[in-house]
């Protein structure tokens, strides 16, 4: 069973590709034995170990980086499809170590290069907005995160900043402010990120986000609207 077949059959299953040193081993010993080998079996240690080592809430950026150290050095064009690959919910590696606030794993992954940061997940997030959700308080944390904002698209969906507002991240609503959030755009409920701040009772958000000058309080959303149109 050849790199190339595996790569091959990767892009046909939807299953994005992972390389682990237990992988190559799989790789290896499917490469050389008289025997037929299960494409599946590899294709599930593909997957398993990728995120068994990325994933985790104690997953260490010393060990992912030696993971895909060892996919460079074998399969370099693998590296694109380890970087990205999803899990059934369509979480990457990067939603869950965004959503775990390990920010060294965080790093890693956006410095390759590699990472896709507006794929949505089955849940409508992508890593940006689950950034948003998260305490990000370190200067460290917050100049991941930071690189993050800038490298994905921060007023996409239910936007990052409204989600940050509701949830009463101060620290996330500046760095969203600081990448060009956009402080007028309206969800499906033409809710906007100053009414969802006056809506939860963040009166030091909804003050930061007029402080901005941009925000426009003429808008409404669909449930004031309906009660102006009822109006005699």
């Amino acid at each position: 069973m050849s790199q190339k077949y595996i790569l091959y059959h990767l892009s046909k299953t939807g299953v994005s590709g992972t390389i682990t040193m237990p992988l190559l081993a799989a790789i290896s010993f499917a490469s050389s034995v008289s025997f037929p080998c299960s494409q599946r079996q590899v294709l599930l240690v593909l997957y398993q170990e990728w995120f068994r080592v990325s994933s985790q809430k104690s997953s260490q950026a010393e060990t992912v980086t030696l993971y895909l150290r060892q996919v460079s050095l074998t399969t370099p064009t693998l590296l694109p499809y380890v970087v990205n690959l999803t899990d059934g919910n369509g979480n990457t590696a990067l939603h869950y170590s965004v959503s775990h606030s390990n920010f060294p794993v965080v790093k890693l992954l956006l410095d390759t290069g590699l990472c896709e940061t507006d794929n949505v997940n089955k849940a409508g997030y992508t890593a940006v907005m689950l950034a948003a959700l998260t305490a990000a308080d370190s200067p460290d944390d917050l100049e991941v995160a930071l690189q993050l904002l800038r490298q994905g698209d921060v007023n996409a969906g239910q936007t990052a900043l409204m989600l940050a507002v509701s949830h009463g991240r101060i620290a996330m609503v500046k760095l969203l402010l600081s990448c060009g959030a956009d402080v007028n755009a309206q969800d499906r409920d033409s809710s906007t990120a100053l009414m969802c701040a006056c809506e939860h009772g963040h009166l030091h958000i909804a003050r930061l986000l007029l402080e901005t000058g941009r925000c426009d309080t003429s808008l409404t959303d669909k449930r004031r609207a309906h009660t102006h149109q009822k109006r005699p």
